[in-house]
């Protein structure tokens, strides 16, 4: 499973001109499930995630996760949106090729089980629309944007 996170002072998401998701400081994050991903993969990528150290302490170094964003307790926003092309392949040529992602019908499950993960974890989370052409506006900070991949186990013989 695949993600990059970027560390945001606030973003959101619009679809059809209305706010569908929109949150102050956090991360927004871009998922995508690929073939071969599981809940298992759904779950470690979002344990990492939430334990993701890269919020400045008291001395400015990147020591604090989401759910620490200050020092104070204070927990950060997640704004989830689905994006199948982080599983984009150029080594065929200069059109990318999608085919690592996961079947519609498995992504659409697997991002449903990391947002209703997430939600059960922490207290902000704010979503895209799955399938659904979307806006989405953010402030960067830092800038810090982070990739995150999460391998599926190796099947045994």
């Amino acid at each position: 499973m695949l993600a990059l996170v970027q560390r945001v002072s606030r973003a959101k998401v619009t679809v059809e001109g209305e706010i569908v998701g929109e949150i102050g400081r956090g991360f927004l994050v871009l998922v995508c499930a690929e073939q071969g991903d599981t809940t298992t993969e759904a779950d470690k990528l979002l344990a990492k995630l939430l334990k993701l150290r890269v919020f400045g302490d008291a001395q400015g170094k990147m020591n604090l996760s989401i759910q620490n964003i200050d020092g104070q307790g204070t927990q950060g926003g997640l704004l989830i949106v689905s994006q199948f092309t982080l599983a984009a392949d150029l080594r065929g040529g200069n059109r990318p090729s999608f085919t690592n992602a996961a079947a519609p019908d498995l992504g659409r499950q697997l991002f449903d089980h990391f947002v209703a993960q997430a939600r059960a974890a922490h207290p902000i989370v704010q979503t895209g629309r799955f399938a659904t052409e979307m806006a989405v506006e953010l402030v960067n900070d830092g800038p810090i944007t982070i990739p995150m991949r999460i391998e599926p186990a190796a099947t045994p013989q």
